[in-house]
């Protein structure tokens, strides 16, 4: 994957985030995972195709999702999620990918995202074969170090003959510009 198409996602989910929840949200140390991965309680999932192919993963707490969930719903106190609350968030990540494809579109990088789908419960693991995982956290408030948002780019890999190498190429080429940032 290219760093220059990790850009879009956090300069989109940093702007929706101003505008729908009034907060000034802090770039968290962009990272690689490997697969498999345990997620949070709460996860969104956003489907990928065209020239970037995969998934793009919204992992948060429990907690931060009712967080998102009361602002999103004009600050009324929520002590769990319903359906109304799950699905404010899943538009927020809808919005948010939305914007990064706009902005990937206008470099020419055409991208095509599914609807979302909210997934919760304890202790999931996420497991993705022939993927190149990026982990964008997104924190929102520095003195809640609890209140972060972790976007998971999950980024299917060629499996034909010869890619594999390229791939490791690439995956550490990848490293280094994340260590720089």
């Amino acid at each position: 994957m290219n760093i220059e198409y990790i850009n879009p996602f956090i300069e989109a989910s940093q702007s929706v985030l101003k505008m729908m929840l009034g907060i000034d949200v802090k770039l968290g140390k962009v990272y690689l995972k490997s697969s498999p991965y345990m997620g949070d309680s709460a996860m969104i999932i956003v489907g990928l195709t065209g020239r970037i192919r995969g998934q793009a993963v919204f992992c948060m707490s429990k907690s931060v999702a009712i967080y998102i969930a009361s602002i999103m719903m004009g600050g009324i106190d929520l002590k769990d999620l319903d359906e109304i609350g799950k699905s404010a968030i899943s538009e927020l990540t809808n919005m948010i990918l939305g914007n990064t494809a706009t902005i990937l579109e206008k470099t020419g990088v055409n991208v095509e995202i599914t609807p979302p789908s909210f997934v919760m419960g304890d202790n999931m693991q996420i497991s993705s074969n022939k993927v190149r995982i990026i982990c964008i956290p997104l924190i929102l408030d520095p003195n809640d170090p609890s209140k972060v948002i972790n976007i998971d780019i999950n980024i299917a890999q060629d499996d034909k003959d010869g890619e594999k190498e390229k791939d490791k190429e690439l995956d550490k080429e990848l490293e280094k510009e994340l260590n720089k940032k």
